[in-house]
């Protein structure tokens, strides 16, 4: 499909620099194709949904994966550069978006932390080193830490930045409240580097609403990559590559999933990530099995939507993967005219903005 089909207007003052305070005050747009869309808030949710319905969250916990520091090169010249950790590929191995990715060589070191002002150098005792093992496209490198495990965990929980959304962190400095606004309350799998932002709108007194409406919750995991911030660059949807992400879903979550849904219950997925995730674990007929590995389906309008009855998500950028996946799931003319009633109605756009409430569109024929 022709990507500018999933453009449209939206005014620099519809993206949300802050989030809601409290969490759970953020506003609620309820997208039902066919009906108008309904104006309702976050905590009208335990209301919205029927008991037996199961809501799964991404517990996937934001690690600080920007990384500062210099190049060094045999017989040249230190070179700032900063590296976005996206895809762990081993104990010692990150895939990264690099700047500037031009000037990176393969077997350059790299030595990140704080840079001392003035000296253009990072402190021997407080860094951490990689070499560039390999370049791929758009800025992509393959780093080999000279650390491993929880030893380099560590090393980047002690050296690495917030790594805020670029619509976000090009208008305002990452500070200490981005720490707990970044997170989700139920985060605990260390491995983001993103958030799964609808989760952000959940407190612990709308989970215990959840709760006591008779809604289950189930966790599963997906470690989000910057790869999530990237524009689509193609013409045509065909021609654009997701990057992959690393999922799990384990046996127990299945099995509930499997038993929720034969007793009539719905799969509400919180979150395009668990939804990309529950989708890649889903057989034909629907069956959620267990998953370990990495996913980079890439949903689009014409997609047949196998696991999930229900989405929670934020508003999304014109053009993007996100835009192209709630338009699969209720219709592009339907998210369209939810757009368009969002922005006309202030409705706050990205990964700290407002949320909506999406039912599917009728299948597409075989």
């Amino acid at each position: 499909m022709r990507v500018d089909l999933f453009d449209f207007d939206l005014p620099e003052e519809r993206i949300a620099l802050r989030p809601a305070s409290p969490r759970d005050a953020s506003r609620l747009l309820v997208v039902r194709p066919g009906a108008a869309p309904l104006d309702r808030g976050v905590r009208d949710l335990p209301g919205l949904l029927a008991p037996g319905d199961v809501l799964v969250f991404n517990d996937t916990r934001v690690i600080p994966a920007r990384l500062s520091g210099i190049r060094h090169r045999a017989g040249g010249t230190g070179q700032r550069c900063e590296a976005m950790l996206h895809l762990r590929e081993a104990p010692d191995r990150w895939r990264a978006f690099a700047r500037p990715a031009k000037r990176l060589a393969v077997a350059d070191r790299i030595r990140f932390g704080p840079v001392g002002e003035g000296t253009g150098e990072v402190c021997a005792l407080t860094g951490l080193e990689a070499s560039v093992e390999a370049k791929g496209e758009g800025g992509e490198v393959t780093l080999r830490f000279d650390l491993a495990g929880p030893a380099l965990d560590e090393a980047i929980m002690a050296l690495g930045a917030l790594p805020l959304p670029p619509y976000i962190a090009g208008k305002r400095a990452t500070d200490a409240q981005d720490a707990t606004d970044y997170q989700t309350v139920y985060a605990r799998e260390p491995g983001a580097v993103a958030a799964p932002t609808a989760g952000l709108h959940f407190s612990d007194s709308l989970l215990d609403a959840i709760d006591r409406a008779g809604i289950g919750r189930a966790h599963v995991t997906l470690h989000v990559g910057a790869g999530t911030f990237l524009p689509v660059k193609a013409d045509d949807t065909a021609d654009h590559r997701m990057h992959a992400e690393i999922g799990t879903i384990d046996a127990a979550t299945a099995e509930r999933l499997n038993t929720a849904r034969a007793s009539g219950g719905r799969v509400v997925a919180v979150g395009t990530t668990a939804l990309r995730l529950l989708e890649s674990a889903a057989d034909p007929d629907g069956t959620i099995r267990p998953f370990v590995g990495a996913t980079e389906i890439f949903i689009t309008p014409g997609y047949r939507f196998r696991a999930v009855d229900a989405l929670v998500t934020n508003f999304h950028l014109p053009r993007s993967t996100l835009f192209m996946l709630v338009s699969a799931f209720a219709g592009l003319d339907t998210m369209r005219a939810a757009y368009a009633h969002a922005i006309s109605s202030g409705y706050r756009f990205y990964s700290y903005g407002d949320a909506s409430l999406l039912f599917p569109a009728p299948p597409p024929a075989p």
